[in-house]
Order: C-alpha cells, then structure tokens, then sequence
C-alpha cells in the first residue's frame, strides 16, 4: 500500500468518534489476520499440490483395478 492510501485512510478514519476508530481498528487487524490465514493456506495448499494430484491418481487407479476399499465413517 502506498503511502498516499495510508493517508487517505487515516484520515478518513480521524472524521470518526474515537469509538468508531477503535472498531475500524479492530476490524481491520482481524481482516488482516485472515488474509495472512489465507495466504499461508495458499503457500501450503501449493507445495503440496503435486503429491495431492499424486496420490488422486492413485487412488483413482486403485479403485479402477479394485483394490480400493470404501472408508469406514461411523461415527
């Protein structure tokens, strides 16, 4: 974010009573710590992707040749 939008957006947020900057705050550290979930949930999800397809495949195979056995959820 450049310096000019952080600007803008302090002062936007110094027209608001005190309260309303303290739930601006808090929404957006929350915000921000979901994005930071979701791009860790993204690096992970890729260095992962490939043995994901791998192991699909796999298990595609082995319930085409009949070696699968359905899983067992019973809870």
């Amino acid at each position: 974010m450049s310096a000019e939008a952080i600007t803008t957006v302090v002062k936007m947020m110094e027209t608001l009573p005190d309260n309303a900057q303290s739930q601006v705050v808090e929404y957006i550290k929350n915000y921000i710590a979901d994005l930071q979930d979701e791009l860790r949930w993204d690096e992970n999800f890729k260095k992962t992707e490939s043995n994901l397809i791998q192991k699909a495949r796999l298990a595609k195979q082995q319930m085409a040749e009949g070696k699968a056995q359905p899983l067992s959820l019973s809870i």
